[in-house]
C-alpha cells in the first residue's frame, strides 16, 4: 500500500502506436483496468490493443485501463479523474476498461505491482501507489502530444498549451485536437519523464467532483451484474452445502428427481484438501477460499434447479460443529476466554497489575459483538465454463485477480488457459474479497463440463453460507487517577477462528495510557466462517473502547464530549481533538432536547497501525430517542472526520453517509443465531436491516480535515463509531448500559433489564 513507484527514464516505457493508430503510454510498474460499459468483460473494436496503459485514439477518446472493480464507491471515477488531470482531455472523452488478472500473470504482474495485494482490489482509489501510477503515465502522455505539436509548427514544446483535448499557440494562432498528433506522438522519446502536477497546479482535482460513471448504464438497466449474466448454451446451478460448516455429504438420491422438468445432473463438490499445495501464488491465502462439501443441481433454468434441490433427498453428517446447540454457548465461550490471562499479548506496558493492587477508582466492564452478515443485495453467484483445455469465469467479485488464482487452483489448468471477466457488483462489504464463492462455482462447473454453468446461492444459502464478521468479546479493565483520566487499563479480547484484530492494540487509547496490558485469544473449535466485514476488527472495538470511555466519564462527573477532548489530548495527532471540537459546535451538543432524548458521542480511526496522523479518524455525535415503550428512535447523526485531505467531496459525502447507516443498522439490528450447529436466519425476514423511513438526518462535516499529505480511506470509518455513541446517547436517557450488541435484544421499556 505505501510502496512508492521509483521512475527512472529507462523505467518509462516510451510510447508505441496501438491498433488503430492509438497512442498507448505506460509505465514499467504500469497502471490497471475496468471498463464503465454495460458489459465489463467486452472490449470495444477500436480497442485491441490491450496494455497496463493509458490509449488515446485518432479520435482523441481516451481509454483508461484500472483492475479495481467498482462496487458503487467510485474508484473508476477516481482513476479517470487522475488522467483527466495530468492529460487535460475532455472528461467525456475517457472511457475505462477493466483489465484481466491473466494479462497480469502473463506480463509478469505488471499490473499488481502497483499495490500489490490490494491493486485488484475493490477500494483505495485515493492509494498513493495508484494515484502516482495514472498521474505519471498521463503526464508523459501530454508532454509527447505537446512535443509533437511543437515539431510539427516549428515552436518551441514549451509554447504549447494544452485545455480540453486540445492543443495550441497563442503566437501563431494554432491549434488542433490529440488526434491529429498521436501518430507523431508515439515516437517522440523525452529527455526525462515528467513529474506529476503538485496539488497546487491542480485543476480537475478538487476543483471539480465528477459523478461516478458508470450510472447511465446502471440507471438505464445496462449494467450487467454477476446475477444478469446470460451466454449461448448455458445452464443454471442450485447449489446446497452442507448445513453446519465443516460437515459432510454422505448421501443423495438423484432418481427422486432425475424426471423433474429441466432437470440435467446433480454434481457434487467435495471439501478442499487442506493439504494441497499452491499452484499459484495468490493475493489473499487460499485456505480463505476453500470449499466446504457441496452439492448442486443443473437444470435448464434456476428455479427448476432450485425446486428440484428443494425435493433431492440428501443426507448429512453435521461433524463436530452440531456441538454448538445454541447461540449462547458461543457467546459463553467466547467470554470466558476474556476473563483469563490471554494467550497472545498484544501490547504491555509499565504495570497495570501492580496500579490496580494500589486501589482507587477501578471500572470492569464486558462487551460483545456478535456474528453478522454482509447481507448484500446480490446474491452470491458466479458463471464458470470449465473444459479439459480451458476455463472461464464471469464474476462479481471485489478481488478477480484473487478468483483468478482459485480458478487455476481449482481446475488444474495452467493460468494461460483461464480467463476471469469483472462484472458489476451489486454489494461487496468485503463478502467477495477472499473468492470462495467464485471457487465453488468452478468446483460445480468442473463436474458438468463444455457449457457455461450460472452458480446461485439462494438468499438463505447466501447468509448461511457467509464468511461472516465474527463475535467478538471483550473484558476491560481500568482505573482513573486523580484527574480523572486512566493511569492503568487491561483489555482481554477473544473471538471465533480468523478473528480480526486491527483496532485492538493499534489505535489511540492503549497507545495514550500509561500502564496497558492487551491480550486477545481466540475460541480454535468454534467452526463457522469468518471474513472481512466494512471495516473488520475495528467495528467491535470501536465499541468497546468507546463504550469504556463514556464510563470513565461518567465516574470523572464530566462532560462525555469534553472528557474525550481532555484524554486525547494526549495524542499528538490533534486531528483527534479538532473532530471533537467540529461535532461539540455541529450537532448542538449540550443544548435541551425533550424528554426521552439525549445525544452520544464517539470517536476512532480505521488504518492508522498505531501511528500519528495516519488512516481515517473519524467522530459522531448521535441524536436518539427511547420511547415508553423501550423503541429507540434515532433522529439525527452528526459525523466529523480527517481523512488528511479528499480529493472528491460529493464522492466522500456519500460514501460517509452510506457507512453511516451501515454502522446503526449493524449496532442496533444485526446478528447471526445458531442451532445445533447451523445458521438460522436465512432472509431478511428474519436479518432484519434498517429501512429508508428509519434513516436519521445525516450531517457531514469537512472542517476537522487537517490538510495533512494524506488522501485515507472512507468507507470503512463510519461503522465504527456510530454504535457506541448510540449506546452512550440510550444511557442518558435510560440510565441502562448496553454492553452487547445489537440493541434491539436490550429492554429499554420502563422497568426493563439490560
Amino acid at each position: 500500500m505505501t510502496e512508492r513507484i521509483k521512475l527512472s527514464r529507462r523505467g518509462f516505457i516510451t510510447a508505441v502506436v496501438g491498433a488503430g493508430g492509438a497512442l498507448v503510454m505506460g509505465i514499467s510498474r504500469p497502471l490497471m483496468a475496468a471498463t464503465a460499459g454495460a458489459e465489463p468483460w467486452e472490449t470495444p473494436s477500436d480497442g485491441t490493443a490491450f496494455t497496463p496503459w493509458i490509449k488515446i485514439d485518432t479520435a482523441g477518446k481516451v481509454t483508461v485501463y484500472v483492475t479495481h472493480p467498482d462496487i458503487g464507491n467510485g474508484v473508476i471515477t477516481q482513476s479517470c479523474a487522475y488522467v483527466r488531470e495530468e492529460l487535460e482531455c475532455r472528461w467525456e472523452d475517457i472511457r475505462a476498461e477493466y483489465a484481466a488478472p491473466e494479462r497480469d500473470h502473463a506480463m509478469g504482474s505488471a499490473y499488481s505491482a502497483v499495490g500489490g495485494a490490494l491493486a485488484y482490489f475493490s477500494g483505495r482509489s485515493t492509494s498513493e501507489p495508484r494515484r502516482t501510477a495514472f498521474m505519471t503515465a498521463a503526464a508523459g502522455a501530454r508532454e509527447r502530444l505537446k512535443a509533437a505539436a511543437a515539431a510539427a509548427w516549428g515552436v518551441d514544446a514549451g509554447e504549447v498549451a494544452v485545455a480540453e483535448g486540445l492543443l495550441s499557440h497563442a503566437a501563431s494562432g494554432r491549434s488542433a485536437p490529440f488526434g491529429e498528433f498521436v501518430q507523431a506522438a508515439s515516437q517522440v522519446v523525452p529527455e526525462a519523464e515528467p513529474a506529476p502536477k503538485t496539488r497546487e497546479q491542480w485543476t480537475f482535482l478538487n476543483k471539480v467532483d465528477p459523478a461516478k460513471i458508470q450510472i447511465p448504464e446502471i440507471v438505464t438497466g445496462k449494467a450487467v451484474y454477476g446475477i444478469d449474466v446470460r451466454l449461448p448454451g448455458m445452464v443454471y446451478a442450485a447449489l446446497r452445502q452442507s448445513p453446519v460448516m465443516g460437515g459432510t455429504l454422505v448421501s443423495y438420491d438423484f432418481e427422486a428427481i432425475r424426471n423433474m422438468p429441466g432437470v440435467r445432473a446433480v454434481v457434487e463438490v467435495r471439501p478442499t484438501d487442506p493439504g494441497e499445495p499452491d499452484r499459484i501464488k495468490s493475493p489473499f491465502p487460499m485456505g480463505a477460499a476453500m470449499n466446504g462439501s457441496a452439492i448442486a443441481v443443473i437444470a435448464d433454468h434456476y428455479w427448476q434447479a432450485r425446486t428440484a434441490l428443494d425435493a433431492l433427498p440428501v443426507v448429512w453428517d453435521d461433524g463436530p460443529g452440531a456441538k454448538w446447540k445454541t447461540t449462547g454457548m458461543i457467546e459463553e465461550a467466547v467470554m470466558a476466554a476474556t476473563r483469563q490471562p490471554g494467550g497472545t499479548v498484544e501490547l504491555s506496558v509499565g504495570d497495570v497489575e501492580a496500579e490496580f493492587a494500589m486501589g482507587g477508582t477501578i471500572l470492569e466492564a464486558e462487551y460483545m459483538t456478535p456474528y453478522c452478515d454482509q447481507v448484500q443485495m446480490e446474491p452470491l453467484n458466479c458463471t464458470v465454463m470449465v473444459s479439459d483445455s480451458a476455463a472461464e469465469v464471469w464474476t462479481p467479485s471485489q478481488h478477480t485477480q484473487q478468483v483468478f488464482a482459485l480458478t487455476v487452483q481449482e481446475t488444474g489448468l495452467a493460468p494461460e488457459q483461464v480467463k476471469v471477466h469483472q462484472t458489476y457488483v451489486g454489494g461487496g462489504f468485503g463478502r467477495r474479497v477472499f473468492g470462495d464463492d467464485s471457487r465453488m462455482a468452478v468446483g460445480v462447473a468442473k463436474g458438468y463440463k463444455g457449457v457455461p454453468v450460472h452458480v446461485i446461492w439462494s438468499r438463505e444459502e447466501s447468509v448461511r453460507q457467509g464468511r461472516y464478521r465474527s463475535i467478538m468479546g471483550a473484558s476491560i479493565k481500568a482505573k482513573l487517577g486523580d484527574d480523572g483520566l486512566p493511569v492503568a487499563m487491561r483489555t482481554r479480547i477473544s473471538g471465533g477462528p480468523g478473528y480480526f484484530t486491527m483496532g485492538i492494540a493499534d489505535t489511540v487509547l492503549p497507545l495514550i495510557v500509561p500502564n496497558v496490558q492487551v491480550e486477545s485469544q481466540v475460541v480454535s473449535d468454534i467452526h463457522l466462517k469468518v471474513g472481512p466485514l466494512r471495516g473488520p476488527g475495528y467495528n467491535s472495538t470501536v465499541f468497546f473502547y468507546e463504550s469504556i470511555v463514556d464510563e470513565m466519564a461518567r465516574a470523572a462527573q464530566e462532560d462525555p464530549l469534553d472528557y474525550r477532548i481532555r484524554l486525547y489530548d494526549r495524542w499528538e495527532d490533534k486531528g483527534w481533538v479538532n473532530i471533537l471540537r467540529v461535532l461539540k459546535e455541529k450537532s448542538g451538543w449540550g443544548q435541551p432536547l425533550p424528554a426521552g432524548h439525549a445525544r452520544g458521542v464517539s470517536i476512532g480511526n480505521w488504518g492508522m497501525g498505531g501511528r500519528a496522523h495516519h488512516g481515517t479518524t473519524l467522530g459522531a455525535v448521535v441524536h436518539a430517542e427511547v420511547t415508553s415503550h423501550g423503541e429507540i428512535r434515532v433522529h439525527r447523526i452528526d459525523v466529523a472526520f480527517d481523512t488528511g485531505r479528499v480529493m472528491n467531496r460529493d464522492a466522500v459525502r456519500v460514501q460517509l453517509e452510506g457507512g453511516t447507516i451501515f454502522g446503526l443498522n449493524l449496532a442496533l439490528n444485526e446478528k447471526l443465531n445458531i442451532e445445533n450447529g447451523r445458521i438460522v436466519e436465512g432472509n431478511y425476514d428474519e436479518y432484519p436491516v434498517i429501512r429508508m423511513a428509519d434513516t436519521p438526518e445525516i450531517h457531514i462535516h469537512f472542517e476537522a480535515l487537517t490538510d495533512h499529505d494524506r488522501y485515507d480511506e472512507i468507507g470503512e470509518p463510519p461503522v465504527g463509531p456510530v454504535g457506541p455513541a448510540l449506546a452512550n446517547a440510550v444511557f442518558h436517557i435510560t440510565g441502562k448500559q448496553m454492553r452487547t450488541q445489537p440493541f434491539r435484544e436490550h429492554d429499554l421499556g420502563q422497568g426493563g433489564g439490560v
